[in-house]
């Protein structure tokens, strides 16, 4: 149900003192030089290519830096952008080439180095680079990143410049698809100045994209202010981006209506009844590539030892998705069958129902599977989520009702909110979280590598169950080797099966992006990741 109205000035109190340019909205002047106010949330970590996985710090990554490869905003496809070429005699040795003029805001170069160095800094284990993973198929990766003890290496062996617009790159296998990770923020370059002021580059980041960083205030905005040097296609259409942070997304969308706030990102689930009327053609709904999950901590024998496996099960059966994304989301979420996402055709991966009859909503083989795996571990289950998106609530609240009504105990499944997405970020990495979690995938890149690899695979940059399987480890890497795209896809189908029969983490539903804008921004689109294309915005 809607709030009462409120006065324009009450909103800018709640909004947590944003800035004083968040209020009084009126009398704004737009044209090119006009910024975009758009409403976000504080990254978890400082912004470093190789130690941002989460959405809100790529965000920014994305506006600040381009890399080798862009996605096109409209269909996801892989495109040269910085690199000139990038060629292969036999999907294991690549030679890439950087185009000449490109540069870094501060006037340095773009060459060759800036990407080996970038990328031997992010795999080194000393470093702390939540993505290093994502260098693991570069061969000498296992020096620089051991397992266990201390890297015998600080550089892969795999890695090679041969001039300033030029290097090779030779990977342990086959990997016929690498090229089109290459957009994906872990492979942005990085200036000199990120590794000889290192301190200073994390208080103020300089990149190669179409927007600098002016100025950050964790907990309150984020200005990013459009950079004139920039030489790519796709500059900005507006003066820059104020990104402010909100703790609460029903306070966001009301900003948005008093015209305090262009853009919102995330419309709350108790406003989508309204955002139609409320917005009309200003409200945008499209499929993306997102699936929202339940993840167990398999890292705690609780939840993962003996006969667990049929407790994931039955949960997973337990959970009424049609009900709840029907009632709640109202058309913008669709019942999750798999682990991937539809925009990924089938193509790119995607194949419907192939966790079968997991995710079929069948409560009492849900009640009988969680019996014969002896039950909730502690007769309950928490689902933890973090608080300062409204929404999460809702549907947290939704399913465990759902598998309470299943089960036949009102008090068998409870949510565990977390204050903030940085903390409940902060406590799924320092295995600090004992429960099952919210974990929702919003894709890199188009591939069905990437909904399968970085969650799933041992020690993968985003495996935050820590579950491992050798069978599951296996397939990956065969797919990752087959050099006929329609074989390696169906390599990939093959280790979804074992996720279907594992169940590390629950499906529950593909998630659209959606947003809302005032009547100030014209060209507000969202490319296929959910997330605003910034640069195309214009403020009138």
């Amino acid at each position: 149900m809607r709030g009462p109205a409120r006065p324009k000035w009450a909103v800018c109190v709640v909004a947590v003192v944003l800035a004083a340019t968040a209020c009084g909205g009126g009398g704004r002047v737009g044209g090119p030089n006009a910024v975009v106010r758009a409403s976000w949330g504080d990254p978890q970590h400082p912004l470093e290519p190789a130690n941002t996985n989460e959405v809100q710090g790529g965000k920014v990554l994305d506006m600040v830096f381009r890399g080798l490869k862009k996605y096109d905003p409209r269909t996801g496809a892989a495109q040269n952008w910085i690199a000139d070429s990038i060629t292969s005699p036999d999907q294991q040795n690549f030679t890439v080439k950087v185009k000449p003029g490109w540069k870094f805001s501060n006037g340095e170069p773009v060459t060759a180095h800036s990407f080996v160095d970038a990328w031997n800094y992010g795999a080194l284990v000393t470093n702390k680079q939540l993505n290093s993973s994502f260098f693991s198929y570069i061969d000498g990766y296992q020096q620089v990143h051991p397992g266990t003890g201390n890297p015998t290496a600080k550089t892969m062996s795999g890695l090679a410049v041969k001039d300033d617009r030029t290097f090779t790159v030779r990977l342990s296998q086959k990997f016929s698809t690498w090229p089109d990770t290459l957009g994906y923020s872990a492979f942005y370059p990085l200036p000199r100045a990120f590794f000889t002021d290192h301190a200073g580059w994390l208080k103020k980041p300089v990149g190669d994209g179409p927007y600098e960083i002016d100025s950050y205030t964790r907990g309150t905005v984020m200005k990013l202010r459009r950079w004139d040097g920039y030489t790519g296609a796709d500059k900005a259409k507006n003066g820059g981006v104020d990104l402010q942070v909100y703790t609460d997304s029903n306070t966001a969308y009301t900003d948005l209506q008093a015209g305090n706030l262009d853009l919102v990102d995330d419309i709350p689930t108790t406003q989508l009844r309204n955002v139609r009327k409320d917005l009309g053609a200003r409200y945008i709904n499209q499929p993306a590539g997102i699936i929202q999950t339940i993840a167990f901590p398999m890292y705690q024998p609780r939840w993962s030892g003996g006969d667990t496996q049929k407790v994931r099960q039955g949960i997973s059966m337990a959970i009424d998705r049609a009900s709840i994304t029907s009632r709640i989301f109202r058309g913008t979420r669709t019942p999750a069958t798999d682990w991937t996402s539809p925009v990924l055709g089938p193509h790119g991966g995607f194949k419907a129902g192939l966790c079968g009859a997991v995710c079929a909503y069948n409560p009492a083989e849900a009640k009988k599977l969680i019996q014969e795996g002896g039950g909730l571990p502690g007769g309950q289950m928490k689902i933890g989520y973090n608080a300062d998106t409204g929404s999460h609530k809702v549907w947290v609240d939704a399913v465990c009702n759902s598998i309470n009504n299943a089960l036949g105990n009102d008090k068998a499944c409870v949510g565990a909110p977390v204050g903030t997405f940085a903390d409940f970020r902060n406590q799924i990495t320092g295995k600090s979280e004992t429960q099952p979690f919210r974990a929702g995938w919003q894709m890199d890149y188009p591939l069905i590598q990437d909904f399968l690899q970085p969650l799933y695979y041992t020690d993968g940059s985003s495996n935050d169950s820590h579950w491992s399987n050798t069978e599951f480890d296996r397939l990956v890497d065969r797919a990752n080797a087959e050099s006929d795209r329609a074989r390696a896809v169906s390599e990939f189908q093959d280790a979804e099966r074992i996720l279907a029969q594992q169940v590390p983490a629950i499906p529950l539903w593909y998630q659209n992006g959606n947003a809302g804008y005032s009547a100030n921004l014209t060209n507000v689109a969202l490319n296929q990741f959910s997330v605003p294309v910034y640069n195309d915005i214009t403020v009138s």
